[in-house]
C-alpha cells in the first residue's frame, strides 16, 4: 500500500465505522435494558395492584394461595402478558416480615432474610404498610412474534441500517477528503518530476490557505527562483564565452600572423599580445572572486578602520587619471566619524571599481565626490558624479554579472564584472550599497555599514 490516497480513505473508513460500531452497540443495549426495565415495571405495577386490591376486598392474606393460582407463573389476570416466559415466582409475607405465600412450602411461615428485605417492595394501603413482595432475579425470553418482540427486532434492524450508512457516508467523505488533500500533493510530485527533467518554472494551484497551501506557494517561489537561476547561469555562462572569446581572438589572429611570417614581430604587436592577456588574466580572476563570494569563502581580514583614510588612499591612486580627464576628485568627510570594521584591501578594490566607473561616464570639467558621513543607521560611504547617469530602466540591474547599461563598455576593456564585484565585496564585509541616478545629472552610489564600538587606536 503505496497510496497516501488509500492509506488516507482506509484510515477515514476504519474511524468512521469504529465510531458508528461504538455508538450502535451503545444505543442497542441502552434500547434493550430500558424496554427490560420498563416490562419489568409494568408487570411490578400489575401484580402490586392486584395483591392490594385482593388484601382491601379480603382484610388478610389469608388464602391468598387460593384466590391467586395465576400468579404462581408471573402473569395476573386484570393485565395478562404472553411476551415472556416465567421462569421464578414470586414471594409474599405480611407487614411482619413473616412469608404468607411461596412456591416453597417449606418458607411459608418464616420470617424474611435483611437480604430478602432490601430486595423486597412495600405493599401499602391507604397510607399502612400491608406486606412486602419479594421478585427474585428472572430471566427473560422473548415469544416470537409478540408485540415486544418486534419492536426490539425493528431497533435492531434500526441499528444495523444506521451501521451500513454510517460506513458508506465515512467511505464517501473519507475519499473526498482524501483526494482534496492528496491533489495538491499529486500536482507537487508531478511539478517535481517536470523540473526534474529540467522544465523549470512549473507551477502548481494554490487550492487553500493551509500547510498544503503553504507549501504549494513555497514551491511555485522555489520554482521560479530556479529557474531564474538557470537562466541566469545561462546567460553568464554565454556571457563569460563572449567575454573570453574576443581577446582570444585578437590573441590567436596576431599569433598565427606571427607564425605564418604574415606579421613582423615588433614592440606593438607585443604590447596589443600583453594588454589582451592582462585583460583575460583581469577577467579569470574578477569569475574566481565572485565565485569565491558566492561560496562564502571570500578570505577577509576584518578590523576596524577610521573610513576617512580610506577615502584619502583612493583619492591618491586617481588623482593623476582624474587630472588627465579634467575632472575634479573631492572628499567630503564630517569628523569626527565612528570606526567601520572592513577589510581594508577589498575595500580599495570597491573605491578603485565605483571611481573607475565615474571617471568614465564624467566628462572634462566634472567632479567627483568622494564622501563619508553617519547615521542612525551607521557610517555612510558615498561616491557620486555629475556625469552621464543611468537610464531609470538599466537601473535594477546595474549589479548584475555582465550587463551593461552603455553597450559600448565592451570596446574599452570592461568586463561587465565590476559592480558585481562591489556589491559582493559589500555584502561579504556587512554592509549594503544601493544606486540612484538621473540621465544628465549623475549617479550616487551609496555604501553603509554599521558602526563599530569603538574607534581605532
Amino acid at each position: 500500500m503505496r497510496s497516501i490516497t488509500t492509506k488516507l480513505i482506509l484510515s477515514f473508513l476504519l474511524v468512521g465505522i469504529s465510531g458508528a460500531l461504538m455508538v450502535s452497540l451503545i444505543i442497542w443495549q441502552r434500547t434493550r435494558l430500558a424496554f427490560d426495565q420498563f416490562m419489568l415495571n409494568r408487570e411490578q405495577e400489575s401484580l402490586l395492584s392486584l395483591l392490594v386490591l385482593y388484601y382491601q376486598q379480603s382484610g388478610s392474606w389469608a388464602g391468598i394461595e387460593g384466590a391467586l393460582p395465576r400468579l404462581r407463573e408471573y402473569d395476573p389476570p386484570p393485565f395478562p402478558n404472553p411476551a415472556y416466559e416465567r421462569r421464578r415466582p414470586f414471594a409474599l409475607a405480611d407487614a411482619t416480615g413473616i412469608v404468607v405465600y411461596s412456591p416453597d412450602p417449606q418458607q411459608v411461615g418464616k420470617h424474611l432474610s435483611r437480604g430478602d428485605l432490601r430486595r423486597a417492595i412495600a405493599l401499602e394501603l391507604n397510607g399502612e404498610r400491608i406486606g412486602w413482595l419479594v421478585i427474585p432475579p428472572t430471566g427473560r425470553l422473548l415469544q416470537p412474534g409478540s408485540i415486544e418482540e418486534r419492536f426490539l427486532r425493528t431497533v435492531r434492524s434500526a441499528t444495523v441500517l444506521s451501521l451500513l450508512g454510517a460506513t458508506i457516508l465515512a467511505l464517501l467523505l473519507g475519499s473526498l477528503l482524501a483526494f482534496g488533500l492528496t491533489r495538491t500533493l499529486h500536482e507537487l510530485r508531478g511539478a517535481a518530476l517536470d523540473i526534474a527533467q529540467g522544465k523549470y518554472g512549473r507551477q502548481v494551484n494554490v487550492r487553500s490557505q493551509d500547510e498544503l497551501g503553504e507549501l504549494a506557494q513555497a514551491f511555485n517561489q522555489m520554482s521560479c527562483q530556479l529557474e531564474s537561476a538557470i537562466h541566469a547561469r545561462r546567460q553568464m555562462t554565454a556571457d563569460i564565452a563572449h567575454e573570453l572569446r574576443s581577446p582570444l581572438t585578437v590573441i590567436q589572429g596576431y599569433t598565427e600572423a606571427l607564425s605564418d611570417g604574415k606579421l613582423a614581430g615588433n614592440e606593438e604587436v607585443y604590447q596589443i599580445l600583453h594588454q589582451e592577456t592582462q585583460h583575460l588574466i583581469r577577467l579569470v580572476d574578477d569569475l574566481r572572486l565572485l565565485s569565491l563570494a558566492d561560496a562564502g569563502e571570500l578570505p577577509l581580514a576584518l578590523q576596524a578602520v577610521d573610513p576617512k583614510p580610506l577615502l584619502v588612499r583612493a583619492q591618491a591612486r586617481f588623482q593623476i587619471q582624474a587630472e588627465q580627464k579634467q575632472v575634479h576628485l573631492v572628499i567630503e568627510a564630517k569628523e569626527p566619524l565612528p570606526a567601520i570594521r572592513v577589510d581594508s584591501e577589498r575595500m580599495t578594490q570597491v573605491f578603485d571599481n565605483l571611481i573607475q566607473n565615474a571617471l568614465r561616464y564624467t566628462s572634462a570639467g566634472g567632479t567627483i565626490w568622494l564622501r563619508a558621513a553617519q547615521d542612525e543607521q551607521g557610517v555612510i560611504l558615498q561616491v557620486r558624479d555629475n556625469g552621464a547617469g543611468i537610464p531609470a530602466q538599466d537601473l535594477p540591474y546595474i549589479f548584475d554579472r555582465f550587463y551593461r547599461a552603455d553597450k559600448s563598455r565592451s570596446q574599452n576593456g570592461a568586463s561587465g564584472l565590476g559592480l558585481a564585484i562591489v556589491k559582493s565585496l559589500v555584502e561579504a564585509m556587512g554592509g549594503n550599497i544601493g544606486v540612484e541616478s538621473l540621465v544628465s545629472e549623475g549617479t550616487t552610489f551609496t555604501i553603509t555599514f554599521p558602526k563599530e564600538k569603538a574607534n581605532p587606536a
